[in-house]
């Protein structure tokens, strides 16, 4: 297979920023699955079980929050992967930790700390991503982060394409560890980008339907979805509905990765290429899904923005988190003894290290911690009312 020969190799690596030296090296574990094992027993990677996916701390235990969310793209990632004899496990580690990054609330809380962090930067949770596996995540005794290969680093740095322009955070990271970031990214970063696509396009359709806040007579105006239902009700007449509409979401979810293993074996074959390094050569993203396909993702996604994340009630819990955010901001510059004493007691005396540092601490936070912050500080009665169910 073409895109095999450009899969990644953990033998190839280029290595770690630091020397392990004094570990002793156990068991049959390659440079990428060890990758993957240390994201999954990262304390950042926990946090997600807490932390906004679509629902704000949703009411119901069966919406999908930012840790069951990473684990079905890792799912779909992995798959494809294989199908293109691409590495798995470089795949699998990069969709676990795509989202490490985020903070509370999901993109309303990263829009609330990019404002409060502007003059200093800014905030963008990709870059935090970067800095919480490099810089923040500190288990070993010789070295800050998790070591991570560069090939894990890269990837994650540029799985949405070459970053020319890079936020503070990442750029420090690439001042310590060039990441090459004016190129391409391997074929499994690129593949965890487009599974990422897959997950929510599809899982949160699922979410709005258990929400109610999606109906099956809105999913049918959108063309690509109501294609899809027609076919479903055809093969199981009489079925019960929402038997048919998780059916729905599972052939989506086929005919989305199907596209991408075809559309990526002919964009490699096209490009000629034959390496991971001819890959980030090539100038352009080949792994994804087909030009066709494409639209009809994009014309789904304005679907979902419009009906979804969106809905007024939705906008009202945003507007309640932003809210949580920038008002914990505010009181912890004004007196840092109020994150605790091991946050407070490393307080940099610079100002803009002193916002970067509290952007840290609440980029780490969970929603329900978030909450009862803000509660400890203003009161429990005035915790915006879009989140005191929480």
């Amino acid at each position: 297979m073409t895109t095999a020969r450009c899969a990644s190799d953990p033998a190839a690596t280029r290595g770690r920023r630091h020397e392990e030296v004094g570990r002793v090296v156990r068991g049959p574990r390659d440079a990428f699955q060890r990758d993957r094992d240390r994201i999954i027993h990262s304390i950042a990677f926990r946090r997600l079980r807490h932390k906004t996916q679509v629902f704000v701390c949703p009411d119901g235990d069966h919406y999908r929050v930012r840790l069951t969310h990473s684990i079905e793209v890792a799912q779909i990632g992995r798959g494809i992967a294989r199908a293109l004899g691409l590495n798995e496990d470089l795949t699998e580690a990069l969709c676990l930790a795509h989202d490490i990054g985020h903070p509370p609330f999901g993109h309303a809380g990263e829009a609330a700390l990019k404002a409060a962090m502007q003059a200093h930067g800014g905030f963008d949770h990709n870059g935090h991503t970067l800095r919480t596996l490099a810089r923040l995540e500190c288990p070993y005794p010789r070295f800050d982060g998790l070591n991570l290969t560069w090939e894990t680093l890269e990837g994650l740095a540029k799985h949405n394409g070459p970053a020319r322009h890079p936020g503070w955070a990442l750029a420090d990271i690439d001042a310590d560890f060039p990441l090459d970031l004016a190129s391409h990214a391997s074929l499994e970063a690129q593949i965890a980008a487009v599974a990422d696509d897959i997950a929510y396009d599809n899982h949160d359709i699922d979410d709005g339907l258990r929400a109610g806040l999606l109906g099956l007579d809105q999913l049918m105006e959108q063309p690509f979805v109501a294609a899809n239902f027609r076919a479903v009700e055809a093969r199981f007449p009489g079925a019960p509905r929402d038997r048919l509409l998780r059916e729905l979401v599972r052939d989506q979810i086929g005919v989305m990765v199907n596209d991408v293993i075809a559309a990526t074996t002919a964009n490699v074959a096209d490009a000629g290429a034959a390496s991971v390094d001819e890959v980030r050569a090539a100038g352009r993203t080949l792994g994804g899904f087909s030009r066709d396909l494409a639209a009809k993702e994009r014309d789904l996604k304005r679907f979902m923005y419009a009906n979804l994340y969106h809905h007024p009630s939705q906008l009202a819990a945003a507007e309640g988190a932003r809210c949580v955010i920038a008002r914990l901001f505010d009181a912890y510059l004004a007196d840092p003894s109020l994150m605790g004493e091991d946050w407070s007691s490393r307080v940099p005396g610079d100002e803009g290290a002193t916002i970067r540092h509290i952007g840290d601490y609440i980029a780490g936070m969970t929603d329900r911690f978030a909450i009862d912050r803000y509660a400890e500080i203003f009161g429990r009665a005035d915790v915006p009312e879009a989140l005191a169910h929480v």
